[in-house]
């Protein structure tokens, strides 16, 4: 008599040659995408003449131009009047003097940064919160039209913003809430809100029930359960929403062009209108641009191990 045995099936070990090639095309595609990265920091440090020569120069001398005329308004004098200033204390000033310029003042560039801090962490933080509740109460309870209301949500993403841009322009202008702070983190958080609860949902649905309903046998609430079984366990997956909907508010433009002009205006629609003597100050404008894009490159570093976990979490089920 003949017993069958059952063999496993092995996972093949890549070659080294196999694993040489991944690499090489894992490096030339990070490369290639680090170009215009790369290309938009250096001409930040490039003259105005640079920044525009062709061919293009990639070798140069660099120049702090770029970051002075973003941070300060200039106005052009005559030679004498220049001579006659006293010596010139700050980068800046040398700079515009060069030019035969002097420094006004200070640009509206760091207002405008502010209130993309003040606007993209709002609105993430509301509509996190927002959307970690009501991801809450579609996984755990029996809502009725539960699928149907999760399609709602899920299809006001699917509208262009220019479709509904004048129609909440003028629901704005009657409430008095356009060119101010709350009225973009309001609208931001009712975009990002679907996005919101519909990851949460996906990472609460993870999170086993037994969990929940050991803690309210030993006496707990359900919001105690809540807020000290489901929310640490969620930890990964709000930390991974909030990286997406920041990213959104942070990078908005539509929106921000029609409703804000001077109080409320982010940096998004001010950096592409930075104007030289000559026409576009293109060094001013990418040297704006890579300022712009440390803060969500440092929050995007800083939490990427919660990103990758988020990302991949529920993909194996045990």
């Amino acid at each position: 008599m003949r017993t069958g045995i059952s063999t496993a099936h092995s996972v093949v070990e890549p070659s080294a040659r196999t694993r040489f090639a991944a690499g090489a095309v894992v490096v030339a595609y990070a490369l290639l995408t680090m170009i215009p990265l790369v290309w938009i920091i250096l001409t930040g440090f490039k003259t105005p003449p640079d920044s525009i020569s062709y061919p293009p120069k990639v070798l140069f001398t660099p120049s702090p131009q770029g970051y002075c005329n973003l941070f300060t308004t200039r106005s052009r004098q005559t030679p004498e009047y220049i001579a006659a200033l006293p010596p010139a204390t700050e980068i800046c000033d040398k700079v515009a003097r060069d030019d035969n310029m002097v420094v006004a003042g200070r640009s509206n560039y760091i207002p405008r940064f502010v209130n993309s801090l003040i606007i993209a962490f709002g609105s993430t933080v509301l509509s996190v919160g927002i959307g970690v509740m009501a991801a809450y109460a579609f996984s755990r309870f029996n809502v009725p039209l539960k699928d149907d209301m999760l399609f709602f949500i899920l299809s006001t993403r699917m509208m262009p913003p220019i479709a509904v841009a004048i129609p909440i322009y003028l629901m704005y202008r009657e409430l008095g809430l356009s060119d101010t702070r709350l009225g973009m983190i309001l609208l931001y958080s009712a975009v990002n809100v679907s996005l919101a609860v519909w990851l949460l949902k996906g990472f609460i649905d993870e999170i086993p029930r037994e969990y929940e309903e050991a803690a309210m046998v030993d006496g707990y609430t359900r919001l105690q359960a809540f807020r000290k079984v489901v929310l640490p366990q969620a930890t990964t997956g709000i930390v991974a929403t909030s990286i997406f909907c920041l990213i959104f508010a942070w990078n908005e433009y539509a929106f921000a062009v029609l409703l804000t002009s001077g109080t409320a205006q982010t940096a998004p629609p001010f950096i592409p209108i930075i104007i030289g003597e000559g026409g576009q100050d293109w060094p001013a404008v990418a040297a704006g641009t890579t300022l712009f894009l440390i803060p969500i490159l440092v929050f995007t570093v800083l939490l990427r191990k919660h990103l990758l976990r988020g990302i991949t979490f529920g993909a194996v089920r045990k």
